[in-house]
């Protein structure tokens, strides 16, 4: 009898972690049809590539100028939210996602494959850059490769995984956050590439405010 119930405890925990798991999915919200670029902007940095939907993706062509990027045009969340890209460097050798995102009433960039191709960080704590604050890490980064890229911001936290790996655990206190100006256009919500092309497959948001209030556990 006792391991009947045992069994039937089992069961209803494994019933209960999925219908967590499937909920957590389902509050997801989806920035980007597969279709048109519907919500984003193309934006004016000056001599951008040409930005284009292919195959349910969207394409950052290299232009004449240094960045080619687009920007989010709808209602954005600034605390307790976390944001999910899918990224990939087609050609080039530098950052193929620089994804600006809200902190606050500040926004920051975290750097994707930077200064040569791996380099990692946010930008920017106290006007330092990825390149020159504690955020600071590399990895390799191979062409045509899908990189997931997650971030999560929380009071006082900003956290970051690329391809599963933590790579960004910030807790930036009371520094200045900002970006650097040859982005301030990707502001509040926008990626961005640097001398590179890249493809973008996916792009989603969720809160991380609990129906009866405060912060999710984190997963």
């Amino acid at each position: 009898m006792r391991v009947r119930c045992m069994v039937s405890v089992c069961l209803l925990l494994c019933i209960l972690t999925a219908t967590a798991i499937t909920a957590g999915e389902e509050e997801w919200e989806s920035l980007f049809d597969g279709k048109t670029l519907k919500g984003w902007k193309v934006t004016d940095f000056g001599g951008q590539g040409k930005v284009e939907v292919k195959d349910d993706i969207i394409i950052l062509n290299m232009g004449v100028g240094n960045l080619t990027g687009i920007t989010w045009t709808g209602p954005v969340r600034r605390m307790n939210y976390e944001i999910y890209v899918d990224a990939m460097r087609l050609a080039g050798h530098d950052f193929f996602c620089g994804l600006t995102f809200p902190v606050g009433d500040s926004c920051c960039s975290l750097i994707c494959g930077g200064w040569g191709g791996s380099l990692v960080g946010i930008s920017s704590f106290d006007d330092m850059d990825a390149s020159e604050n504690e955020t600071t890490t590399h990895m390799d980064f191979e062409s045509d490769k899908w990189y997931p890229i997650r971030v999560r911001v929380t009071e006082g936290r900003i956290e970051a995984w690329i391809d599963g790996k933590k790579m960004v655990d910030a807790r930036p206190g009371k520094r200045k956050i900002s970006v650097r100006g040859e982005v301030d256009l990707s502001q509040p919500l926008g990626i961005a590439a640097w001398r590179t092309k890249a493809a973008i497959g996916d792009v989603r948001v969720r809160s991380l405010e609990s129906k009866k209030g405060g912060e999710k556990p984190a997963k």
